[in-house]
């Protein structure tokens, strides 16, 4: 079955429960029923980030597959990075259910997941089965009970360090309570300094942030990033801000929203970080893209990389050779010889 194939499937899996949906969809990618796409990519796409080669910088988000068992199928759909989790060090049930609420009105999705996945011990078996022949990022989080996180983020990036190319400190979910004050400059500071102290060769260290920090915390996260050892931010996670003229009837769901509704705000922030870290720090840009043109407005703004989530879950997997044939064109359009020399193009005015 081709990418296209499979995401032309996608209109049945809808008159079902998201997230049952959600399950189904994995288990279709486990049996390699989403096909593949062979097509080699063009160089112009390449990014060099954290010591690691892309060949396009697309990724998926981390939430697709929370207990990594479908990463082998997944970077056989083109991506030029694949990011597992949010684990945490215990398995964990997550939020009650319902818990996952499309807004196809809206071109958006509302989760109070609450990091529901199976804990570190499968998660690593998983990951360190996989032959990784792109980037692959572990997304660690903490358990919503008993959780210390200067003591389990570091024992999270240990377990994972060597079967991941980079790693995700998740402080930035909305569904697990108390998570987002682990984003202040001080508490970032001390989760990365008990990494550095109980971590003796960690890989890259990224921070994914939520969009609705205000502005005038950014300096001192940004600041605390860059002097804790950390090697890229990711911005951004779902918001709880519910933005004026959503339609459907599921918008006033509780849980994070992401989609199209995201991108604007995103990419603002996105643009604020960039200017604070100034080359400092690798940008992954993530929130609202559906097309090449949004991936080239995330680089623009500072992304190296960009992720997708809520495109890919709607659309399916034809979604990322789509993408990519429209970033190439929008890179001509504005006269880029390359996706790398588009990065943060629009803060140099």
């Amino acid at each position: 079955m081709s990418p296209a194939l499979a995401s032309s499937l996608l209109p049945l899996l809808r008159l079902m429960d998201a997230e049952r949906a959600h399950g189904i969809a994995l288990a279709a990618l486990r049996l390699g029923l989403a096909g593949a796409d062979r097509t080699a990519d063009d160089p112009r796409l390449s990014m060099h980030a954290f010591g690691r080669d892309f060949r396009n910088p697309i990724g998926l988000a981390a939430g697709f597959d929370k207990d990594a068992v479908a990463l082998a199928p997944l970077m056989r759909l083109g991506f030029g990075f694949v990011e597992a989790g949010t684990v945490t060090p215990r398995p964990q049930a997550g939020n009650p259910r319902p818990r996952m609420f499309r807004l196809l009105e809206d071109d958006a999705v509302i989760n109070r997941l609450g990091f529901n996945n199976g804990g570190l011990d499968l998660y690593v078996r998983r990951l360190a089965a996989v032959r990784r022949k792109i980037p692959v990022g572990a997304n660690v989080g903490v358990n919503k009970e008993g959780a210390v996180p200067e003591r389990d983020y570091p024992a999270l990036v240990a377990a994972v360090a060597r079967c991941a190319d980079y790693v995700t400190i998740n402080v930035s979910s909305p569904n697990t309570p108390g998570l987002r004050a682990l984003q202040g400059a001080d508490r970032l500071a001390a989760i990365l300094a008990a990494v550095r102290q109980e971590v003796a060769s960690p890989p890259p260290l990224l921070i994914k942030l939520a969009p609705d920090l205000h502005d005038e915390e950014l300096p001192g996260v940004v600041a605390a990033c860059v002097e804790g050892g950390a090697a890229g931010l990711i911005v951004s996670n779902t918001t709880t801000a519910r933005p004026a003229g959503l339609r459907s009837r599921n918008a006033a769901q509780a849980g994070g929203l992401s989609g199209a509704p995201l991108f604007s705000p995103s990419t603002a922030m996105l643009a604020r970080v960039a200017r604070l870290a100034a080359g400092r720090l690798v940008l992954v840009g993530v929130g609202g893209v559906f097309t090449g043109r949004q991936v080239l407005q995330k680089i623009r703004a500072g992304a190296t990389l960009v992720q997708v989530y809520t495109g890919f879950a709607l659309e399916g997997p034809a979604l990322i050779p789509r993408l990519k044939r429209e970033l190439l064109a929008a890179l001509e359009r504005d006269g880029f010889a390359s996706a790398a020399a588009a990065v943060g193009a629009d803060l140099k005015d």
